[in-house]
């Protein structure tokens, strides 16, 4: 059976003179790449489920060049498409020795397939508008970003196009359990993933850009792992175990996959059982099963770390795993367990100038919301149940379960921040300043999305902090927050607001947070994507939006570095 290219190529890590790429195939085949200029990597696919997958690394890149490159399976061309509308896919590598060339990384979170697939009216495709201005020249380095960091809700498990919906009648009319509406198999699954990804603009894209992602709820399920008596009443569905199962496999297949570096994939044991079998739907099937055991103030082990760290130049990012891996111990709650959280303030430790924190949930929220969280995290772990019975049914209504309601975690990562930032010799440790003491980074930024409004704001942790801390949010990439909801959003950053939710959360005994923090721009509605740039120790942020004509227009440019 003659192979061809369903999904791909995605060109997801370039490091040095190695890259990886990843593709899906109709049938097996043997993948190869071949890059003009120098550099080459072949694959043989993988299967399960009746689906082909390979990760192909590509070695012997040149430096500090940018290269096309054509995909072949079993030795018959495929990629670039033939009289293809759009530029050809590059592959551009960083100098050897990078340390002086400056940083960009394109970022945004909640993009629901293409309008004509769903049916809804959203406003354009920021990631289509970002994809049309690249083409107009795909090598020029003020408009490529060195890196797309897509920061959750890649697709919606449980939010289906009218598409896939009819897929999904005729499934169940044959016996296929689960929602009319939702997806639940692995094949279900890859439906999603097939629609979003063949957008002919975001395919483009993805086969030009290197990629990083993680998942948020809707990969899953919506609210997914917001307490412990949400896992109890989810897990009660006759057709749970196999949508868990089916959403983390093919989360790992599609998504994580393509996040590990060479080096992590040649010693990942997952890959290495998956390709060694002809069929390896039983080891992705229980894979999905296992690692769905979020940990308990009891047991902090992690069954698997989806967060992952890269460094791009001077600048390292450290992907944070949001969801997975919780920890819903009443009294005891955590985003990451404490294997993980240890393993993360180890990356945050290192020789680097500037710090990323990829978290699909934002640490800083509109101060309201914020001690809103608190305030319903501390009924929620009250003593006298029918206060915690209506606090937990708050918290599920409302979505009250981001970093602010997990307070232990909340202030850990702001200490963090603050003892990452104050520098000196007692300091943890970053990069080596002038006369070997340690100096301080030279900014912290944490990534997020989900909220649906794009903002930027400024962290306040002392004078003794000398690094400027920013969350800098951007949602959604193609989604839209109801009109009648904007007002209240808005008055959500306000100070009135604020001092009247701090004063709920006092009467519940809820400390102050130890950071302060307040607005530079924002809150914005529209469908956006945001460029974070580093040149040196300078930092900036570009948050752009599509207008009507589905063309990106500037919001706000903000100076984070001494802003």
């Amino acid at each position: 059976m003659t192979a061809h290219l369903l999904i791909g190529p995605v060109l997801r890590r370039v490091a040095g003179d190695r890259a990886t790429i990843w593709v899906e195939t109709t049938s097996p085949a043997v993948v190869r790449v071949r890059v003009a200029g120098g550099g080459a990597g072949s694959a043989s696919t993988f299967t399960a489920y009746g689906h082909h997958y390979a990760i192909v690394v590509v070695e012997g890149l040149v430096p500090d060049s940018a290269n096309e490159y054509d995909v072949s399976l079993d030795d018959r061309p495929v990629w670039p498409l033939p009289d293809s509308p759009y530029p050809p896919s590059v592959i551009v590598t960083r100098p050897a020795d990078d340390a002086d060339r400056g940083v960009s990384l394109t970022f945004g979170s909640c993009r629901e397939a293409t309008a004509h697939s769903t049916g809804r009216r959203l406003p354009p495709d920021a990631l289509d508008a970002y994809a049309r201005r690249l083409m107009t020249d795909p090598r020029d380095p003020d408009l490529r970003p060195d890196l797309i960091v897509l920061l959750g809700d890649q697709v919606y498990a449980d939010n289906t196009s009218a598409k896939v919906r009819r897929f999904l009648r005729g499934r169940r009319a044959s016996g296929h359990r689960g929602p009319a509406d939702q997806v639940v198999s692995f094949d279900e699954y890859t439906r999603l993933y097939l629609e979003s990804w063949r957008d002919p603009e975001v395919r483009w894209l993805l086969s030009t850009v290197p990629s990083v992602m993680i998942f948020d709820d809707h990969e899953i399920i919506d609210d997914w792992n917001t307490s412990a008596s949400w896992r109890r009443d989810m897990s009660a569905q006759d057709w749970w175990p196999e949508r868990i199962s089916s959403g983390l496999a093919s989360y790992w297949v599609y998504q994580h996959l393509g996040n590990l570096s060479p080096d992590e994939l040649a010693v990942d044991t997952l890959l290495a059982a998956i390709t060694s079998v002809p069929d390896a739907t039983a080891i992705l099937h229980d894979f999905g099963i296992s690692v769905d055991s979020p940990s308990s103030a009891e047991n902090t082990d992690r069954p698997y770390q989806w967060s992952f760290a890269l460094d791009i130049g001077r600048t390292r990012v450290v992907m944070l795993d949001n969801r997975c891996n919780r920890v819903l111990t009443t009294g005891g709650r955590e985003m990451l367990p404490a294997a993980e959280w240890a393993w993360f303030v180890d990356q945050a430790h290192g020789d680097y100038d500037h710090l990323v924190v990829g978290s699909s949930l934002p640490w800083l929220l509109p101060p309201a919301i914020h001690h809103l969280e608190a305030w319903n995290e501390r009924l929620a772990d009250s003593p006298g149940s029918r206060r915690a019975v209506f606090a937990e049914k708050v918290r599920r209504t409302f979505d009250l379960e981001h970093w602010a309601a997990f307070t232990r975690s909340f202030d850990a990562l702001t200490e963090l921040f603050r003892r990452l930032g104050d520098g000196g010799p007692g300091a943890p440790g970053h990069r080596v300043g002038a006369g070997g003491a340690y100096a301080a980074p030279a900014s912290i930024s944490v990534l997020s999305g989900d909220v649906h409004h794009s903002y930027v704001a400024r962290a306040d942790l002392g004078p003794a902090t000398a690094t400027p801390v920013h969350q800098l949010t951007c949602s959604p990439i193609h989604n839209q927050v109801p009109a009648f909801m904007r007002p209240a959003m808005r008055f959500s950053w306000s100070r009135a607001a604020a001092r009247a939710v701090r004063g709920l959360a006092r009467s519940a005994g809820v400390r102050r947070p130890p950071v302060r923090w307040k607005r530079l721009a924002g809150p914005y509605f529209g469908n956006a994507v945001s460029t974070l740039r580093h040149a040196g120790t300078q930092a900036d942020v570009r948050v752009e939006e599509t207008n009507r004509d589905g063309e990106l227009t500037t919001r706000a440019d903000v100076h984070l570095q001494g802003a």
